[in-house]
């Protein structure tokens, strides 16, 4: 059945021969979701009209769904404004579940896109995840590169804890790496980590204290806020667009606040896609001499990004920034290894901070992607991703265009920064009743705000179907 005419998953399964009355089910339907934190705290529930027009219901029993959910203390209703969650809900009890209950996780909120990495999205590309393709993947690299490490004198060495600091053999060729794009770090400053997210989290823990300011890029990566708000810091969004952060802004608030650190991503921004240009990284490095500003540049994309791309650390020398990367996004999300490059001073402080939270990273792995890098089989991986994403993103590009979309930054990278037209925050919860999965707006704001935008990924957003559906759903048609 084409996927425009195909009824949405979820409207199925609201049967009368169900077991449980269909306000039930309804309410059951929006509890899970509540509790999987697909609708977070504060989300605004479906119009009742609308409600009962997308799960083909009558009005009357959209009422009595909210009536229950009220009775459990899931949401609440508001006077002139409708339903809302609460921003504190009990645990779920008492709903009579339905029969074949099955959901979509979508990332809403930082811990639910974490959560949607995890489980398969029933067959279908994701438009809004943050990861390539399977299979686009390299599963016999990743095969030869273990063999390469499993001989028995290596193994003996699997036995005691791995060096402080990370794999002597992987940091030296991590070294090489960095010096092929123009940044200068020898082996020891450079600390390994348990993935890019693992480096961040070591910077602030030993950087930083509660109460702390920290600039941070708006639009940007919701993982990070959170992960940032929940130590205690107090976030200062930097509006971020084409031309990189907005200066005024970010001189304003270094007045202001003198913020400790400033959290960016200078090449393949994620949501927009864009990269730094040197003059703005120049005017940036210049702030932070002015107000003793230490800098966290985050190049996760960096196997993406054509070497030549403006670096912060490259212009820096390591001096004011401190330089994070990984491998998740280009080799496989399952080896976790991640490091960064400091100055010297600082990269012994890391390591101690590391120690207190992880003792050490897997050595057996480290010593792989090692080998991967010195033969150079992961720079030959990378280009073929490069090529094929290429491909990719025209394609998707084209296809968004056609569906009345627009791309608000020229696209670029994993990533594309589109605009619908409609508040994408309840379009996708629309299109999670049809099986699709989006990543809207509002999860790349430091604080909530309602929002058109959407970032795709170029490598899940190529189905034509997909952008069929979208316009008919924000034309109504």
């Amino acid at each position: 059945m084409n996927a425009m005419t195909e009824a949405p998953p979820e409207a199925r399964l609201l049967a009368r021969a169900a077991g449980a009355t269909m306000s039930e089910q309804l309410a059951q339907r929006f509890a899970e979701r509540i509790g999987q934190r697909l609708l977070p705290p504060g989300a605004r529930l479906p119009s009742v009209r609308d409600c009962a027009q997308r799960h083909s219901v009558s009005p009357s029993t959209v009422v009595g769904a909210y009536d229950l959910l009220q009775a459990q203390g899931l949401v609440e209703a508001r006077p002139q404004r409708g339903f809302f969650v609460r921003t504190a809900v009990p645990a779920q009890r008492g709903l009579p579940p339905h029969a074949n209950a099955a959901s979509l996780s979508a990332p809403v909120d930082a811990t639910a896109l974490i959560r949607s990495m995890f489980q398969a999205q029933g067959g279908r590309p994701a438009p809004g995840m943050g990861t390539l393709p399977e299979d686009w993947l390299d599963p016999g690299l990743l095969q030869r590169a273990l063999r390469r490490v499993s001989t028995p004198a290596a193994a003996a060495g699997w036995l005691r804890y791995g060096e402080p600091a990370g794999d002597a053999r992987l940091r030296a060729a991590l070294s090489r790496r960095l010096g092929d794009v123009g940044i200068h770090a020898g082996p020891g400053q450079i600390v390994t980590t348990i993935g890019a997210t693992h480096a961040l989290d070591i910077v602030s823990r030993t950087l930083l204290q509660p109460g702390d300011a920290v600039l941070v890029d708006e639009p940007g990566w919701a993982v990070e806020f959170a992960r940032l708000a929940r130590a205690g810091m107090r976030l200062l969004p930097v509006p971020r667009g084409p031309d990189g952060p907005d200066l005024a802004v970010m001189e304003a608030l270094l007045r202001e606040h003198r913020p400790r650190l400033y959290v960016t991503v200078s090449v393949l921004h994620n949501p927009t896609g864009c990269s730094l240009p040197p003059a703005a990284a120049h005017q940036v490095l210049r702030l932070a001499e002015s107000h003793d500003l230490t800098i966290v540049e985050d190049d996760t994309y960096a196997w993406l990004a054509p070497p030549h791309a403006t670096r912060l650390a490259q212009l820096d020398g390591l001096r004011r920034t401190v330089y994070v990367s990984g491998f998740s996004k280009i080799l496989t999300p399952q080896w976790r290894i991640g490091y960064l490059a400091a100055p010297p001073a600082l990269a012994e402080r890391f390591i101690d901070s590391k120690l207190l939270s992880t003792l050490s990273t897997p050595g057996p792995l480290e010593q792989a992607l090692a080998w991967c890098l010195e033969q150079g089989q992961l720079r030959r991986h990378a280009e073929r991703v490069v090529l094929r994403l290429d491909a990719a993103r025209a394609r998707t590009e084209r296809l968004a265009r056609d569906a009345g979309c627009r791309f608000v930054t020229p696209p670029a990278g994993l990533f594309g920064w589109v605009d619908v037209g409609t508040d994408t925050e309840a379009l996708a919860q629309v299109l999670l009743d049809d099986g699709w999965l989006i990543a809207p707006g509002v999860l790349f704001h430091a604080t909530r705000r309602p929002s058109s935008l959407m970032r795709v990924n170029f490598a899940t957003a190529q189905d034509a179907r997909f952008w069929r559906h979208l316009r008919m759903r924000v034309s109504g048609t």
